[in-house]
């Protein structure tokens, strides 16, 4: 019996899905796209200091290990042999830097994640000194200059850790990002592992010419980046080399896409034109240009989208990114306690059905596409005595939605042709009460497929389809037709201006919170130096006072 079940499925691929909150393993029929088994675990953060954010490479990878066997057992109930995973695929958080030591495998410092601020007055610096007002940067990356990407973060350990620095100049540093760090250990690690990424991945370093697709000698030495620390920029879609350990011992690991990229292959948006948003911590719209670098003039990103395989043409695409959207919901359960898990802020927001004039808007790490406003901080306005817990979080909801019309609206001015609908896909699709609001402030119909795990599937279907694995058919005939669900707007397209225009007007309140001069901008000793100056200037105003009531000269 469980060998005619085994014959039935074929060829199966697994996915490692490694995100800012969580890892997940799982594991899809190569044939029809089915989810068979998964496993996931959450990741925790440190907030070391107002406005860092890190979190611990080895438990990053372990979680990845722990996935993988799990999954396996949970198959293996299910009868269904693993040696029938024939590929695995890697997606990850993208820009999260890490920095190793290629002789002992340790992680030199916590991973810098991508929310991370701590590099803005590396930012100020840069922009003072970058020739033709930025763009010099931007015509050869697609970026800004931002905290966002990871030259800054890998900026920041070499000028502040010094095991990173004695390791670089012993030559014995490793730098990557979250694939690259997961692809070297599970290859072997310090034996023999593969410092590899992807070209989604390098094009998100802010050192990575993604016109001739290599490491640019020149951002490098702008950036003060030594190149012999960099991975192997490779296709998304190739054997990059075999798991050493576990269960799956001896499978290729052959895709690598970042996630926001993954989840653009795995909806199948291989049109010029197509595009999709990811709802998970961040909120990430990505649409499709084609072979041709689209650069925006509206704020989004311009980045490579996939190039699936070493021979496959590359493909770009223009990308809105949104800091805080899931996050927001983790604020609202972790520091202000109003619900006890993520899935109760549904329940809440229906409770009332409007947010009563309150707006949140949730710029904790500055805003993003379309602003690039390091200096804005969040904020909730609009409160009376009738708000309650019930309205913040149905704003809560309101502003992944306003976020997405933003980021949108900006989309459809460079694209000039604006989307007749929406494809989603994400955690936080699975939320109704969200899906709704965002086709009743678009004003377009929102489209979400029935497996939501679009991320996962695209990075399996990347490693199904390499060359020397050929058990995925990425050819148009040959893909799985997608079942959806459709949201279709319920509100006037007046009475959403109207709530838009509302959203705006909070935004604007948001910036300009922070100045490089504020202490929250940066090392808590700049506080403790300003409070001795205050105390030493009082205590000499006091002393002065003193002496003059006393009559002494």
């Amino acid at each position: 019996m469980a060998a005619a079940e085994k014959s039935v499925l074929g060829p199966l691929v697994g996915a490692v899905d490694q995100g800012t909150s969580s890892t997940r393993f799982l594991v899809f029929n190569s044939q029809t796209a089915e989810l068979l088994s998964h496993h996931q675990v959450e990741i925790k953060q440190e907030f070391p200091r107002e406005g860092w954010v890190e979190q611990d490479p080895k438990e990053i990878l372990q979680s990845v290990y722990e996935c993988i066997e799990k999954t396996c057992e949970k198959l293996g109930r299910l009868s269904i042999d693993v040696s029938n995973i024939k590929a695995i695929g890697v997606s990850n958080q993208r820009e999260t830097t890490v920095v190793w030591d290629k002789l002992t495998g340790e992680p030199l410092y916590n991973a810098v994640v991508w929310l991370d601020l701590r590099t803005q007055s590396t930012v100020e610096a840069l922009r003072k000194r970058t020739p033709g007002n930025n763009n010099f940067v931007k015509s050869k990356t697609g970026l800004p200059l931002s905290t966002y990407f990871s030259a800054m973060k890998l900026r920041w350990l070499l000028d502040n850790v010094r095991r990173v620095q004695k390791a670089v100049e012993d030559n014995r540093a490793l730098f990557g990002t979250i694939d690259s760090w997961l692809i070297w250990s599970l290859t072997g690690g310090v034996n023999g592992g593969v410092h590899c990424t992807d070209v989604t991945n390098a094009s998100r370093t802010m050192l990575f010419n993604i016109h001739s697709l290599a490491w640019d000698k020149e951002l490098c030495e702008f950036f003060e980046i030594p190149m012999e620390i960099l991975p192997d920029a490779r296709s998304s879609s190739e054997i990059y080399g075999l798991m050493k350990a576990g269960s799956l011992e001896g499978v290729p690991i052959s895709g690598c896409l970042g996630d926001q990229s993954a989840a653009l292959v795995g909806q199948m948006c291989f049109r010029d034109g197509q595009a999709k948003n990811t709802y998970g911590t961040g909120c990430f719209l990505l649409c499709n240009t084609g072979r041709k670098c689209v650069f925006s003039e509206h704020g989004l990103l311009t980045t490579v989208a996939y190039k699936l395989g070493r021979d496959k043409p590359v493909y770009y695409a223009l990308e809105g990114s949104v800091a805080i959207a899931g996050a927001v919901i983790q604020w609202l359960k972790d520091n202000l306690g109003i619900i006890k898990c993520s899935e109760e802020i549904e329940q809440l927001a229906k409770e009332v059905g409007t947010s009563y004039g309150c707006y949140l808007v949730p710029a904790f790490s500055g805003l993003y596409a379309p602003y690039w406003e390091p200096s804005a901080r969040g904020i909730i306005c609009g409160l009376t005595q009738f708000t309650n817990k019930c309205h913040i979080a149905f704003a809560a909801l309101e502003a992944v939605c306003f976020q997405t019309r933003e980021i949108l609206d900006a989309m459809n001015r460079d694209c000039g042709i604006p989307l007749s609908h929406l494809q989603v896909d994400g955690g936080m699709t699975s939320n109704k009460i969200l899906m709704q609001l965002q086709a009743n402030i678009l004003s377009i119909p929102v489209v979400k497929p029935s497996m939501p795990e679009t991320t996962a599937l695209g990075a399996a279907m990347a490693a199904g389809a390499a060359e020397g694995v050929g058990v995925w058919s990425l050819e148009p005939e040959d893909l799985s037709a997608v079942t959806t669900e459709r949201f279709e707007p319920q509100i006037n397209a007046e009475e959403s201006e109207v709530h838009y225009s509302m959203w705006k007007k909070a935004v604007m309140k948001s910036m300009g919170w922070v100045t490089m001069q504020s202490p929250a901008c940066g090392d808590p000793s700049i506080f403790c130096s300003l409070s001795l100056s205050f105390f030493i200037l009082t205590s000499m105003v006091m002393l002065i006072g003193a002496r003059y009531i006393a009559g002494i000269p």
